[in-house]
């Protein structure tokens, strides 16, 4: 079993990649091991806030383009 408290960042994100990759191919008992590093490595790093300017939160009415002023035939 990997010591995952011991580890780098660098180090941590290499096993995770790793372990994800051998649950991808089917390896039953990989998948929680690669859920196991990969939550530790979001868990070390800084959270990054969501700029709010780039989160449109106007209702979907005025969301949408205006219509056409002119119609095809």
């Amino acid at each position: 079993m990997v010591e995952i408290s011991n580890m780098d960042m660098d180090a941590l994100a290499a096993e995770a990649a790793e372990w994800r990759r051998r649950a991808l191919r089917g390896d039953a008992r990989a998948r929680g091991m690669a859920h196991e590093l990969e939550r530790t490595l979001r868990r070390r790093l800084p959270s990054m806030p969501v700029a709010g300017l780039e989160l449109d939160t106007r209702p979907l009415e005025l969301r949408k383009p205006p219509p056409r002023w002119w119609k095809l035939w």
